[in-house]
């Protein structure tokens, strides 16, 4: 079993940053992606910002310059530092993994339990 255990989130105000942090544990040959979706009330979940497959990092336009992905390897751990935070940032933030169990096995997706992020005017 695979398990998603975030950290950080909370209440900022507009302009403020907040840092959150994502570690996988357990059976993992291998992170084919990791990184950061979110939901807002009322709205689907969307990606935020990952490490992709063969190492690109993708972000949504929202969030371009504003947020950075960052990740340790050695600790299976990405993180995501957001700044100059918005009222429409907030949502709930789920991390996300996709993980082979070993060689040969296709790949699943995993999440965490999501963390709030509420952003104030």
């Amino acid at each position: 079993q695979v398990q998603l255990v975030e950290s950080g989130g909370g209440l900022v105000q507009a302009g403020g940053s907040l840092r959150l942090s994502c570690a996988a544990s357990g059976r993992i040959f291998r992170i084919n992606a990791m990184g950061w979706f979110r939901q807002a009330p009322g709205k689907q979940r969307e990606l935020v910002a990952n490490f992709a497959n063969g190492g690109s990092t993708n972000y949504a336009d929202s969030v371009k310059g504003r947020f950075t992905i960052s990740r340790d390897n050695a600790k299976n751990t990405v993180v995501l530092q957001m700044s100059s935070l918005k009222p429409e940032d907030t949502a709930v933030y789920y991390c996300n993994a996709r993980i082979n169990f070993a060689p040969g096995l296709a790949a699943s997706d995993y999440w965490g339990q999501g963390t709030q992020v509420t952003v104030s005017s």
